[in-house]
Formats: structure tokens, sequence, C-alpha cells
């Protein structure tokens, strides 16, 4: 990404230069082939963007604003198109120029807040783990709670629970080895740490199976990639600066992931964010080389101890958006799955087309969003699998819904645990 696009429009001049006009993105984009409208794909976008600069739009036109947040930004119109045009670039570029004109919605604004608080964040996520139970009705097996009551956006929408103790309450600060293999930071997250800690702990498990030191500072934030994909630029290089400062001083030689977002901003969003920081952006550039996927940490960095515990089972695997689109990780995951004995990997049709969930595009867009999630439904169950993994808690939380409305039994997970399961299982 164009780093000067994300404090002026200066630089989106040159990247639109870029776009022949192909339509090539119309045949990738989740939300063209969910809404069947010129103005859903980059290239509508992208004219919508031309007509900003050249003073035929305005900014602050809400019509303009709908169609700039009408995209999940799952880059795969970029990795379709002959030019190498970076509509999320030009989409947050818009984004936050409409930010810095304008200032963030009021409630924008209040959850970014929230989320740059830690002590403010975690308080409130745990008291909604306390009250979860109130107007929410429990949904048969683990999809999570439904909303009894009309609130808006939120009416009729089923998600997961929360953890009644965030996980990095629960986990130690390091686990030790006499002799590591090598030392790394678990980045967990926000969600693993208050949606899936049960995830989180087969990550740490895995690990442990393979001697590597784990550091788990407790003092590490949210990654951010929500406040940049809304245009709060600023807010993401605080965060940033904050998670730099912690890592740099946490005595981990790597950091590993297990959600592909997460991954990113580490991989990304840090150094693009902070290349113009004389203190940050070395630090961002340092730990860029040095974050993996746990995939990728456990086939490339530490190669991982074959597990031996059989998994009777025949999982299906999707590919997140912003693991295998942008991090490039795609087949890392599957020499995990093929070496656990007993399962089975059957592909479905386009297992890298979104799934609809995009953060919080599924709560702001939630007929798109679910039109986008019928789709990727409709293609895992037609490979028969047993059950479906992903490398993306949102992805989870986004499948797991599908799968629920769908009155489906298949379980969607993390493809960690099931390695984790088989170290279990072979005792």
């Amino acid at each position: 990404m164009n780093t000067a696009l994300f404090d002026s429009l200066d630089g989106v001049a040159d990247a639109l230069s870029r776009c022949m006009k192909c339509g090539n993105c119309m045949a990738v984009c989740p939300v063209y082939l969910t809404e069947k409208r010129e103005a859903s794909y980059a290239r509508g976008k992208l004219a919508i963007a031309e007509a900003v600069l050249r003073g035929d739009l305005r900014l602050d036109d809400e019509s303009v604003q709908e169609k700039l947040f009408n995209c999940i930004v799952c880059t795969s119109c970029m990795q379709s198109c002959p030019c190498g045009v970076d509509v999320s670039g030009i989409v947050i570029a818009l984004r936050a120029a409409l930010a810095r004109g304008n200032g963030l919605p009021a409630i924008k604004k209040l959850i970014f807040r929230t989320l740059r608080n830690p002590p403010l964040f975690n308080r409130l996520m745990k008291t909604g783990a306390s009250l979860q139970g109130l107007g929410l009705r429990r949904i048969p097996g683990d999809a999570g709670y439904e909303l009894r009551f009309n609130v808006g956006l939120l009416a009729k929408r089923i998600f997961p629970g929360l953890a009644a103790t965030p996980f990095r309450e629960q986990a130690p600060e390091r686990i030790s080895f006499h002799k590591p293999r090598a030392t790394a930071a678990f980045f967990t997250g926000c969600t693993f740490n208050y949606i899936f800690p049960g995830v989180a702990w087969d990550v740490v498990q895995v690990l442990v199976e393979n001697d590597v030191e784990i550091v788990i500072p407790a003092g590490q934030q949210c990654c951010g990639i929500a406040l940049l994909a809304h245009g709060d630029v600023e807010g993401a290089r605080d965060l940033a600066r904050k998670n730099l400062d912690i890592m740099d001083t946490c005595g981990a030689d790597h950091i590993v992931t297990a959600c592909g977002s997460c991954g990113e901003s580490w991989q990304h969003g840090f150094p693009n964010l902070l290349a113009d920081d004389p203190v940050y952006g070395p630090m961002a550039d340092f730990w860029k080389s040095r974050t993996f996927d746990i995939s990728t940490f456990l086939t490339e960095v530490v190669p991982f101890r074959k597990p031996e515990g059989r998994i009777a089972a025949t999982v299906t695997y999707h590919d997140s958006c912003h693991l295998k689109k942008v991090m490039k990780v795609f087949a890392e995951p599957r020499t995990i799955l093929q070496s656990i004995p007993g399962v089975t990997l059957k592909e479905m049709a386009r297992p890298d087309a979104c799934c609809g969930s995009g953060g919080s595009y599924t709560i702001t867009h939630p007929e798109t969003s679910a039109g986008i999630s019928g789709r990727k439904i409709a293609d895992l169950l037609r490979t028969g699998a047993d059950e479906v993994v992903t490398g993306c808690p949102g992805c989870m939380m986004q499948i797991s819904e599908g799968l629920s409305r769908a009155k489906q039994t298949m379980a969607a997970g993390h493809y960690i645990s099931l390695l984790a399961r088989s170290y279990r299982e072979a005792g």
C-alpha cells in the first residue's frame, strides 16, 4: 500500500491511473456477486473516487459514504487485477479523508476510543460476559447467543458467548523450557482473548509440544485493523506504537499469530502506518519479518513434531481473506491438517471466496453479509465434511452463524485445534 494514501488524497490520482477498467474485479467481488450493482465492486468505487477528485461528488454526501463503506476490504479484487491497482488503499484513503474532514461518527468514535483504552475495554467485555444471559437466547450447540429484542443492526443476530475470564488473565506471561527451540511471543488479538480462549490454549499447547518458549505479554492491545479500515489512521498508529513497545521489550525472537487480520497488521499494517516515523518505522520493519502465522511458524521456523493421535474426521478448509490474500498463507495449514492421522481433507469449491464477515461489515451490512455467507455455507456443505476449519476467528464466527441459521450441525473451528487435539489423543 502507498503509505501517502493514509494522510492525504495526493497519491490517489496516481493509484487510480493504473486501472484500465477491464472489470475483472466484478467476477470475484463478494459484494457485487450478492447485490449485482456497478457501485458494489472495485471499478464502480474507483469511478466514485475519480468523481470525488474531480469535484463532481462530495465525500460528505451520504450516498457516496454508503458506497465507500459497502466494501469488505477483502482484497479479492486486487488478486485478479492485471494492473495491480491498490483498491484497498484507495478505499481506505477516501475513508480517512472523510474522517479528517468530518470526524468519525459518534458510535465509531466511542468504540475506537474504548479499543484504545485496554482497562475500560476489558471491564466492558467482562461485564458483557456476566450479563450475556439477559435478553439473549442460547443457541443449541456452540453457536452462541441470539438477540431476543430489536436493537437495530444487531437484531436477530447470533453471536458467540464471551469468556467469563479473558485468556490473558488465565495464562502465564511466560512458559519456559531449559533448551527451547525458539522463543515466540503469542499475539492473541481481541477475539481469542475474549471469545475463543479455548483456541488460544490450543495454540499454547501446540507450541509447548514443539519445545517453543512462549511469551504472552499481558499488556498487548488490539491490532487496530478495524480503526484503519474505517479511516481512523491516528488511532491505528497509536495502537501500533503501543504494541511495538510491548513486543520490543518482551524478550521474544518471533511473534506468532493465529488470526490473519492480526498477522496482516504486524506484517503490513504497522510498517505502512509508521513508514515515516523515525523511531517506530524501523521497529515495525524489524518485527515484520519476524511475525508468522502459527502454521508458517510450525512448518518453516521450527518444523513441528508430527502428531500421532488419531482423529477420525473429514474436514474442509476455508481460506480467510487476510491470511491467504495478504499474508500469502494457504499451503501451510493444509500441510498441518494432512499430517494428522485419520483426518481427511476435502477441498470445497472456491475455498478462498470471502465468507462475508469483514469484521464490522457483518453488522453494518447484515443482508449482504448473509448473502455472501450463504454461498460459502452451500460450498462447504457440498463437501460432506464433518467440520470446517479456518485460520481466522472472524470467519469462525461468521461460518458458525451461517451454519446455525441453515440448521446444520457441522462444526466450525480453527485448524490448530485439530493439531492440539491430536497431540492430546496421543497422550
